[in-house]
């Protein structure tokens, strides 16, 4: 990658009675950056930011987030075009090489990934290694790691073609390894990929087919499940973008970082919410019962929250949330779930969150978790399987991050510094003096 960030003007920091003139970077949008990191040289001081939420970790030409105004770039693109118009792989193309393809590159770039979607066939083995109650997770965190077992012909990480085709491998295989994570949860034989389906449609098939019987996927399944995975492709410096990138730091290879990032996404803070958020549905109940749950919002000494609503990043709505609410009935609709007890609770909660005063004032807007849990819950996947669905649409992402920083001149191995608070320097009292 070629930086092309260039100071515009410097900020001066004072402390201890030194002093230091520091670089102010101006990126394509977004707020100014100073760059400290001569700051501990020149001054012998260090900044204590917890959760970075203030410190710019790297320079990035992928994804632009603005959370004030509710925007979200892929490449300078708005989501909603991409979701609207766009296919997952093309955004993937996107994603990973910086420009739209032309309807040749486009077509060999699905030929590419259609026809690397098969796994080795020794790898089946490894999921009978997990018990049959593990959680999916588990398992894909496990198997992806375990990829650079299989595929150490593309492990160079200095080495461009090698980049690629281990992009390739994890883009193409990911939908194989979820399935048949889902397939193994819940006792039923693997199915292969098929060449002859799209990405999207080849996924959802490796899931709910069964030898028995054919199984036909429906287009507006198909079409809804490529924008579910569109809508969570990238989403900028997060904490599991953030970890693969840490891990890629040390040179660890891409199939290691992308476990990395995996096992990151499983927290219920970052990967779970939608799933919290559909609990929480479920426990309101109805509509009836809504007020009585606002209250408890409302009540700073009651522990209940709103689940899908607000986000660390976006104080305005979430743009990919207006996608996924269109999509959300396109499915309920499909499959006769217009009448799912969940929707007229989540349309009313939506009303209120977006009219209510209190809501409003802190910027508690729905989020895309708060319709994508109902949405693949119509579409019959089990709550478990949700962040599977996620790591599998990020990983795209991840590998964007991934190359980037391998290619920035500028990287360093990633060590945070700390502020050290413990005991101070004493001496090793034997054990028989204590």
């Amino acid at each position: 990658m070629e930086n092309k960030v260039k100071p515009n003007g410097t900020a001066t920091f004072t402390v201890a009675g030194k002093t230091a003139e520091l670089p102010v970077y101006s990126g394509t949008h977004g707020p100014d950056v100073v760059d400290i990191a001569s700051l501990n040289k020149q001054t012998g001081h260090f900044t204590l930011d917890p959760g970075f939420t203030s410190t710019a970790s790297c320079e990035s030409q992928i994804t632009f987030i603005d959370g004030g105004k509710g925007t979200l770039l892929h490449r300078g693109y708005p989501i909603d075009q991409l979701a609207e118009q766009s296919d997952f792989l093309e955004v993937c193309y996107l994603l990973l090489n910086g420009e739209l393809p032309s309807q040749t590159e486009l077509a060999d770039y699905k030929h590419t990934i259609t026809h690397h979607t098969m796994i080795h066939t020794q790898f089946d083995r490894f999921f009978e290694g997990f018990r049959r109650d593990a959680h999916p997770m588990a398992i894909m965190t496990g198997a992806v790691g375990a990829l650079s077992a299989f595929y150490h012909d593309s492990l160079d990480i200095n080495d461009p073609q090698h980049r690629i085709i281990s992009a390739n491998r994890l883009i193409a295989k990911m939908p194989t390894i979820a399935a048949r994570a889902h397939k193994y949860s819940i006792g039923q034989p693997f199915i292969s990929p098929r060449n002859d389906l799209g990405y999207a449609a080849n996924f959802l098939r490796m899931c709910f087919a069964v030898p028995a019987e054919d199984y036909e996927v429906q287009d507006v399944m198909a079409r809804a499940m490529d924008r579910i995975f569109i809508l969570h492709a990238d989403h900028e410096q997060n904490a599991s973008t953030s970890t693969v990138r840490l891990a890629g730091s040390s040179g660890a290879n891409p199939f290691a970082c992308i476990a990395a990032g995996i096992a990151c996404l499983w927290g219920p803070s970052h990967g779970g919410a939608n799933e919290a958020a559909l609990t929480m549905l479920q426990e309101i109940g109805s509509v009836e019962r809504i007020p009585e749950y606002i209250a408890k919002a409302k009540d700073k000494d009651d522990p209940f929250r709103l689940m899908g609503f607000g986000h660390r990043v976006y104080k305005n709505y979430d743009p990919r949330a207006k996608v996924m609410q269109k999509t959300c009935h396109e499915v309920l609709d499909a499959v006769g779930a217009s009448n799912d007890p969940l929707l007229p609770i989540a349309i009313e909660l939506e009303k209120i969150a977006l009219e209510d005063e209190y809501f409003v004032k802190r910027n508690l807007y729905p989020n895309i978790d708060f319709y994508s849990g109902i949405t693949l819950k119509a579409m019959g996947f089990p709550t478990e399987m949700f962040t599977v669905l996620f790591a599998l649409a990020r990983t795209v992402g991840w590998v964007a991050q991934w190359q980037e920083m391998i290619e920035d001149p500028t990287q360093r191995i990633g060590r945070p510094r700390q502020i050290y608070t413990g005991a101070a320097n004493r001496d090793y009292v034997p054990v028989s003096k204590r």
